[in-house]
């Protein structure tokens, strides 16, 4: 048991080590373009001003979205999700696999869930004793159940899903916006080493490196970054790009696209000016989301107390509770 701690306590400290790299490239680079570029190589001040505050915008934005996207936790599924002593009592102490998946069954019904197993079976966390919400997954690292799980993001040592994936998105963002500008500034003076043009002391070194560090970042986050404008553009997470989501009529990897404005506004928000900065103004509360062949008004966003309430029952449907699974009928997908 000790040795499983001390494990563990040296996973944790490891995992913060791609955090430490990228933390300590960061500081070198405030250092080599604030120092030795523009205090110790530009002479022209309206340039040296220029460079250095607009530098500071980028840095700023940077370190915010960066920490945001580290230090805010997962949403996990609230209580509802969780079994209550009693069913978790019938649950454990039957041994037929059928009658466990009707238990099961029969909790969910009260429970604003979609999505199944690969299996067709309702989705439970035996680690957490948690049906899953849809789109829920189980992180081994965070050893938690974390609500709309996209990946577990060692550069940032946590796992990106509901809660921070705004946060994520703008992180990457300003990366590239962080390497463009360098790049950008830092060029002529590069080619003006490279010749010989300036003299060859010390910050030749740093503002050859500047240039090559900050394109080597950008080419990486730009395909990141794509990737993911895509995944939001399909209202997907990186998990059900490689798996698909299954719901009763089977696997749909558009099940949750309900048009590329609404899938923008899942993740962004309604209020456009809050959309650059990292707040959060995702919407909805992570545990369920509008479905591309049911109607709105059968699936809102916004979680309801009305509709799943303390006691996990719904108001519209005491007996049923899970609206059915109707293909002919549709919303409006905006594309």
């Amino acid at each position: 048991m000790a040795i499983s701690r001390g494990l563990r306590c040296c996973q944790r400290i490891f995992s913060w080590i791609p955090v430490v790299i990228i933390s300590s490239v960061v500081l070198w680079s405030y250092y080599a373009y604030v120092f030795e570029l523009c205090f110790f190589t530009l002479h022209n001040t309206l340039e040296k001003v220029t460079y250095v505050l607009v530098f500071h915008v980028c840095f700023v934005m940077f370190c915010w979205t960066y920490w945001k996207a580290i230090f805010t936790p997962p949403s996990t599924p609230s209580k509802k999700f969780h079994l209550s002593f009693s069913d978790k009592e019938r649950y454990e102490m039957e041994e037929r696999p059928d009658v466990q998946k009707q238990i099961l069954i029969d909790i969910a019904k009260k429970l604003p869930i979609f999505t199944r197993a690969q299996s067709g079976a309702i989705r439970f966390c035996d680690r957490c004793q948690l049906i899953k919400p849809d789109r829920c997954h189980h992180c081994s690292v965070c050893e938690t159940c974390v609500l709309k799980m996209d990946h577990h993001c060692p550069w940032v040592n946590n796992c990106v899903g509901f809660s921070n994936y705004k946060f994520f998105l703008l992180f990457l963002s300003y990366s590239m916006l962080y390497c463009v500008f360098i790049a950008a500034t830092v060029f002529q003076y590069f080619l003006k080493f490279w010749v010989g043009e300036l003299p060859n002391d010390r910050a030749k070194f740093h503002v050859l490196f500047l240039l090559f560090v900050a394109l080597m970042f950008f080419v990486s986050l730009m395909f990141l970054f794509g990737y993911h404008c895509w995944l939001v553009a399909k209202n997907r997470s990186t998990l059900e790009a490689f798996s698909a989501p299954v719901f009763q009529n089977g696997p749909d990897r558009n099940g949750f696209n309900v048009g590329v404005r609404k899938n923008l506004t899942q993740v962004f928000g309604e209020d456009k000016r809050l959309w650059l900065f990292p707040v959060f103004t995702s919407q909805g509360d992570g545990h369920y989301f509008p479905l591309r062949t049911l109607c709105e008004s059968q699936n809102p966003l916004l979680a309801s107390e009305g509709r799943w309430g303390e006691d996990g029952g719904s108001d519209e449907d005491s007996t049923d509770g899970e609206v059915e699974h109707d293909p002919s009928v549709t919303i409006d997908v905006e594309y």
